[in-house]
C-alpha cells in the first residue's frame, strides 16, 4: 500500500484531521472508519486502514480530538477522551460528522460504509450506529458499552457486534448486560462475544505490563479480527 493520505473536517471549532488509506483498483469502494481509542490517533488505526485497503475497502482512520491535541503521553491524551466522554452529544455529532465526511468522498459507496474501534473508539462506532446513520456493521473491540442516549427502534440500520473480554474493568458485566437489553428493545441485528478470562486492550500486543486490567490475549485478538472480517464480507453483499 502506499502512502497514507489526510482528510480533513471541522467541528465545534476544531479541526479534525484523519489518515485516509486508498485501495488499489476504481472505486467507488466500500468503506470502513476506523476509531482510534483513547490514545489518540497515532495509535494503531493507520496500521489497521492499511490493512483494510489492503482487503479493497478505503479505509479512514478518524480524528476524534483535533490536530492540536498534545498525544504525547497517556495522561495527556487521556484528558480529550475524559472531556468527550463528559460532552455525549459532541461525541456522538462527531462521529456522525465523520461518517457524513466519508459517505460525501467521490471514492466512496455511501451506501456500504461500516466503522470499528478500539476501546474509546469502540464507543464512538456505537454511538454512530445509535445515531441512525446507515452504518452497515458497526464493530466494538473492548469498547465502552454504555451512552446516553439508548437506541431506540428504527436506529439501528446494521449489524452491531461487540468483542468482549469478561474481565475487563471497563466493561463490567452489568455494562454488558444493559447493552444486551438496549439492543434487544431497540430491535437490532446484535451479537456480543466474550472471553471469560480476557481483560481489557486484548487487540494491542503493546498492552503487555500497562495498567492492572489491560493485556493483549493472541486468541481474543485474532478470533475478533477473522470475525471481523467475515462480518464486513456479509455487511457489504
Amino acid at each position: 500500500m502506499g502512502e497514507l493520505q489526510q482528510i480533513t473536517c471541522q467541528h465545534e471549532g476544531v479541526t479534525l484531521k484523519g489518515l485516509v488509506a486508498v485501495p488499489e483498483g476504481k472505486g467507488p469502494f466500500p468503506a470502513v472508519i476506523v476509531m482510534h481509542s483513547a490514545l489518540g490517533l497515532a495509535h494503531m488505526v493507520g496500521d489497521i486502514a492499511q490493512k483494510l485497503a489492503a482487503m479493497g475497502y478505503l479505509a479512514v482512520a478518524s480524528d476524534m480530538y483535533g490536530e492540536d491535541a498534545d498525544l504525547s503521553e497517556p495522561m495527556k491524551a487521556g484528558a480529550y477522551y475524559a472531556a468527550l466522554l463528559a460532552a455525549p452529544e459532541v461525541l456522538r455529532e462527531r462521529t456522525v460528522l465523520w461518517f457524513d465526511t466519508v459517505a460525501a468522498r467521490a471514492d466512496v459507496d455511501a451506501a456500504r460504509i461500516a466503522a470499528i474501534g478500539y476501546c474509546f473508539g469502540g464507543k464512538c462506532v456505537l454511538e454512530l450506529a445509535r445515531s441512525g446513520r446507515d452504518v452497515r456493521a458497526a464493530v466494538s473491540f473492548h469498547g465502552l458499552l454504555t451512552t446516553h442516549a439508548a437506541a431506540q427502534p428504527g436506529d439501528i440500520k446494521g449489524h452491531v457486534v461487540a468483542w468482549c473480554g469478561a474481565q475487563d474493568p471497563f466493561g463490567p458485566p452489568e455494562e454488558t448486560q444493559a447493552f444486551r437489553a438496549e439492543m434487544v428493545a431497540a430491535g437490532a441485528d446484535w451479537q456480543i462475544t466474550e472471553w471469560g478470562n480476557v481483560q481489557h486492550g486484548f487487540t494491542d500486543p503493546k498492552a503487555e505490563g500497562g495498567m492492572p486490567g489491560i493485556a493483549y490475549d493472541a486468541l481474543a485478538d485474532k478470533v475478533s479480527w477473522a470475525g471481523t472480517v467475515l462480518l464486513l464480507e456479509h455487511a457489504f453483499g
